[in-house]
């Protein structure tokens, strides 16, 4: 049985990580140029996750913002020859 999904939960305040988190998601707190949520995500790809669910709270619009797709911006980097 291959596992192709993956479950996240990201909920929760992240007061561990105070006073950083007061004005980021504890997932999007950069590490170097991405957020350290972006990590996790290309280790669940490159493990042959195809689906990731995220279990987030309501007021978490920055993870929503993050993946959400743009079709504007993939088709601009389709017309120069780069995809990511």
């Amino acid at each position: 049985m291959t596992i192709t999904k993956a479950v996240i939960p990201v909920a929760g305040m992240g007061t561990r990580f105070l006073p950083a988190t007061l004005s980021v998601s504890k997932v999007m707190i950069p590490i170097l140029d991405r957020p350290s949520i972006h990590y996790a995500i290309e280790e669940l790809h490159q493990a042959g996750i195809t689906e990731i669910i995220f279990i987030i709270s309501p007021d978490q619009k920055s993870i929503k913002d993050y993946f959400h797709p743009r079709p504007d911006i993939e088709a601009l980097l389709k017309n120069r020859g780069e995809r990511h």
